[in-house]
């Protein structure tokens, strides 16, 4: 749009009357059109990949994608549209030459110089950026992986696990220590806790798992130089309790996992087969070797051994002595600890069932149900114990499947470190320690390392291909491979600003930094090109002057023509800069919710923007110039490429 309106403004006659400022307008119009309709389709082409993300990160940054696609569409069509008529009626008085504006005046008074010195040293030049290049290759080799930066929701869910066999008075008991104690912290405004599942036919917690909702104070009300992180580490070594294993997340990233990925943890370890206890023996080895792995924080391992069960066996050879049958004992146990359904009833359209069991105190206790009363026909009452075993058994506290097959489950998250740095030490470990599963035995990770997987792997097929595309627009663009690679060049350069920022910043490498990063992609391109348009102009102008050979084209001539192509418009290169950055820097200082998000964003759209600015406005025209100097000792001329803005 800028570049736009810097062309309608450039004239040769002044003042211009009506009928020379419409044919100037329109003229100008059919000039940009093509450099808008093809900018677009760069831009939009590189976001493809955040089209194609799913799961969460598709819903996260697919509305990002749509909406900037949707600006540039509408962008595009009024520049060719509203644009002109507006400067129509705005187009006023007498308009200053370019060479007038004070601005512009400064701006190539102090880019002219650097540009000629970088000219005269192109080597140094290009060996410097080569050399920037490979420390940014160094540095991203050294950035840490996570799927999704850390949203802080401003709460902590709190989901200690205890034994399974532990009684209601005990967990009981237990939550409400812990909710004192958690209080306890100045950061902590209020708490709420839960033992067990809820009233849901969705929740299957069994009673041994408690959820604590912490609700923290203000950030403003907090301890000089406390973090988010400072206050867990707080609560954690406060609730020390022995049995229980103490498990941190956030309310709605815990809904998130659950519902996607069935873990309730940053990354789970699963592990499928066909026997429990076999599985429960995996899972403690890789329970084992798993501890004291950096970064593994809240390490558990789902017991599949340790519920609690009364066990009634019937005594066959003496049921037969009292004239019982086994359903005969069955009808008893029914009827005194389950309960008998006597009748239904009916009140209106509602229908109840009645049942009848015995009281508390006759069913409370193992005694007690060895006291049951069983009637025969030949010797009265006699005692449950005196017909059948009653005992109490060890068993799983619940049977998890998944894909027709059992699961057990290693559960941890990931904290004072990255994810796939954590999970890449926690895989070398496991691979270490076991070299063969049993038959029909296989461990899968999940969680947010099953996202990351399932992200990356999109990113990595989808993003060749709009490499692909993007060369093929600059291909029919310039109409010329050595011009559309000139541009494309352009791309690693301009990450190596990205990739700078990050490191300092020490943002790991995400979903969101990658979404960053293919915004960059698109708008390094499309300054490139705009660089590679004007340069090609020059050269038109100046084989219209001297001709296209070897015997009319010096070297200084070149140069000259190369220095006024690159200095051309300056100032709305830089204006198209300085609005991007003008509207990404105030994110830098942004806080509170979602600010998490932004700034893996913004941070290397920053860097990148500056970085790729400087490498089109100094070494773009340094790699133009060699290449237009290899045609004309190779060939004896220079190849023209007639491309419109």
């Amino acid at each position: 749009m800028i570049n736009k309106i810097k062309n309608i403004f450039k004239k040769e006659n002044d003042p211009l009357s009506p009928e020379d400022k419409l044919k100037l307008i329109e003229s100008s119009s059919k000039l940009v059109g093509p450099g808008v309709f093809y900018s677009t389709i760069i831009v939009i082409a590189s976001f493809l990949p955040v089209f194609l993300l799913t799961g969460m990160e598709g819903k996260l940054f697919g509305p990002l994608a749509w909406t900037k696609s949707f600006i540039l569409i509408v962008d595009a069509f009024l520049a060719i549209t509203l644009t002109p008529v507006l400067i129509s009626y705005l187009l006023k008085g007498k308009l200053r030459p370019e060479n007038k504006n004070p601005i512009n005046k400064k701006l190539e008074s102090i880019y002219t110089p650097i540009l000629i010195f970088c000219l005269k040293w192109r080597k140094t030049v290009l060996g410097i950026n080569i050399i920037a290049l490979l420390i940014g290759v160094l540095m991203f080799t050294r950035l840490g992986s996570e799927f999704m930066p850390p949203l802080d929701e401003g709460s902590v869910l709190f989901m200690p696990v205890t034994l399974p066999d532990v009684s209601n008075s005990e967990v009981k008991r237990i939550l409400q220590v812990q909710d004192k104690l958690i209080k306890s912290i100045p950061e902590v405004a209020h708490v709420l806790g839960k033992a067990g599942r809820a009233n849901t036919a969705t929740d299957n917690s069994p009673i041994s798992m408690v959820e604590t909702i912490i609700l923290l104070k203000p950030q403003a009300d907090w301890r000089e130089d406390k973090t988010k992180n400072d206050i867990i580490t707080e609560i954690n070594n406060k609730l020390q309790i022995p049995g229980v294993t103490n498990g941190f997340t956030q309310p709605i990233i815990n809904r998130i996992n659950m519902l996607s990925t069935g873990i309730r943890t940053d990354v789970g370890i699963k592990i499928y087969g066909a026997s429990l206890d076999t599985i429960n023996v995996l899972a403690q080895k890789i329970k084992k070797t798993l501890e004291g792995t950096s970064g593994v924080k809240d390490l558990y391992a789902e017991p599949i051994t340790g519920g609690k069960y009364i066990d009634i066996v019937p005594k066959r050879e003496v049921i037969g002595r009292y004239g019982l049958s086994i359903d005969d004992i069955n009808t008893v146990v029914e009827a005194s600890i389950g309960g008998m359904k006597l009748t239904t009833t009916i009140e209106g359209r509602q229908r109840f069932s009645v049942n009848a069991r015995y009281a508390q105190e006759y069913r409370n206790s193992l005694e007690a149900l060895k006291k049951l009363q069983v009637q025969t026909m030949d010797f009265g009452p006699i005692p449950l114990e005196a017909v059948a075993d009653v005992k109490i058994s060890d068993g799983p506290p619940m049977i998890n499947s998944e894909n027709a097959m059992l699961r057990g489950t290693v559960l941890f998250n990931v904290r004072e470190r990255d994810l796939g740095s954590a999970v890449k030490e926690a895989q070398e470990k496991l691979d270490a320690m076991m070299t063969k599963m049993p038959k029909g035995y296989y461990v899968e990770w999940s969680g947010q390392w099953e996202n990351q997987i399932r992200a990356n792997k999109t990113l990595s097929l989808i993003l060749p291909i709009v490499v692909v595309i993007i060369f093929l627009v600059l291909y029919f663009t310039y109409h010329s491979m050595k011009e559309a690679l000139i541009t494309m060049i352009t791309v690693p350069f301009a990450l190596i600003g990205g990739i700078f920022m990050v490191y300092f910043y020490g943002i790991n490498l995400s979903v969101a930094v990658a979404v960053g990063f293919i915004a960059l992609f698109g708008m390094a391109i499309e300054t490139a090109m705009l660089m590679t348009i004007y340069l090609n102009e020059a050269m038109n102008k100046m084989v219209e002057k001297y001709g296209n050979s070897t015997e009319t084209i010096t070297e200084e001539i070149l140069k000259q023509y190369i220095i006024d192509g690159s200095a051309k418009r300056l100032r709305p290169k830089l204006m198209t800069v300085s609005v991007s950055l003008f509207g990404l820097i105030p994110i830098l200082w942004a806080t509170g919710t979602g600010s998490d998000i932004m700034l893996p964003i913004t941070v290397p759209l920053i860097g990148g923007t500056i970085t790729s600015t400087i490498y089109v406005l100094l070494v773009t025209p340094i790699v133009f110039e060699m290449v237009k100097l290899r045609e004309l000792r190779t060939k004896g001329k220079i190849e023209l490429i007639d491309v419109k803005e």
